[in-house]
């Protein structure tokens, strides 16, 4: 194991999309059984009551099956929505079946921006995140516009003074683990747990 800086995160970024990609439909769809298999069994997941979860696009992890499954736990479902003032950065809104969806600039669904319906992110008990790839310490490499790392990088401090905050859980295809670490930045915010179809990885307890 080793630090790999050699290749561009963007180069990078771009044969692990193509890897995710290239499942076939019945990979992803078992794929997907497996780990909500382990989510549901995750004690992240039981002690949530709030789940921020995400609508998956290019080839991510389908997440619509999670969002049913708390739904049915009667744990209140939160999605991201690009914040409108503050640039680079979420909003989470909460999501139920028939909240109405528009697509944001990236082409990815999101729900149409309600203020009444907006939780503050340190006030959401668990935050699963998208990820391209990631590595053995729990880095996650994003789709590079560093939304997550905005949103969730202020609640490092909040955790430095023992103030609770918000998990943060990974799901992604055994495909997406890179054999070498990453090379992190100062703004980059480690995943406290990832689920795969064949483990569970926690970092933070």
């Amino acid at each position: 194991m080793h630090l790999f800086s050699g290749i561009l995160r963007e180069t990078l970024r771009k044969q692990m999309q193509a890897k995710r990609k290239a499942l076939s439909l019945c990979e992803q769809k078992r794929a997907a059984k497996k780990v909500l298999a382990r989510f549901s069994e995750s004690q992240s997941v039981k002690n949530a009551q709030s789940i921020a979860l995400y609508l998956s696009f290019h080839g991510e992890l389908e997440t619509d099956s999670f969002i049913e499954y708390c739904w049915a736990q009667k744990k209140t479902v939160y999605l991201p929505v690009i914040h409108p003032l503050c640039k680079g950065h979420l909003l989470f809104l909460k999501y139920d079946s028939d909240s109405p969806l528009v697509k944001n600039q990236f082409g990815i669904f999101e729900p149409k921006l309600d203020i009444r319906f907006v939780l503050p992110t340190s006030k959401i008990d668990l935050i699963c995140t998208p990820l391209v790839a990631f590595d053995a310490l729990g880095q996650r490499l994003g789709m590079g516009g560093g939304y997550y790392d905005r949103t969730l990088s202020p609640l490092l401090f909040k955790h430095f003074y023992n103030e609770p905050v918000p998990r943060t859980l990974g799901l992604a295809h055994d495909c997406q683990q890179l054999p070498f670490l990453l090379e992190t930045q100062a703004w980059d915010v480690p995943l406290c747990e990832i689920l795969t179809p064949s483990k569970q990885w926690v970092w933070f307890d």
